[in-house]
């Protein structure tokens, strides 16, 4: 990619080590809930109950880009903010 490219995309991701795929097409239904695909499920070795932290990127006041990571990954300090957070919704 150029730097012009880079400049304008939202998330910098590190070619070197790895690389981003679109995985799947999701659809939001009238409640806001939406389901990520079996094969995308298993591949990322996510199982009925675990929990995700939704990460956020913002460019210019609105959110481009989320991520989902699995919680028991976080960093400590991460974990001590999002646990009681996740607490409340169980």
């Amino acid at each position: 990619m150029s730097d012009d490219k880079n400049k304008d995309s939202c998330c910098s991701l590190p070619t070197a080590s790895g690389r981003c795929t679109i995985e799947a097409i999701l659809s939001v239904d009238e409640r806001g809930q939406m389901v990520l695909p079996k094969e995308v499920r298993i591949r990322a070795g996510i199982r009925a109950g675990d929990k995700l932290a939704a990460i956020s990127w913002e460019r210019d006041g609105k959110i481009c880009c989320i991520m989902l990571y699995p919680v028991e990954q976080l960093a400590e300090p991460v974990k001590a903010i999002v646990a009681p957070m996740i607490k409340d919704l169980a």
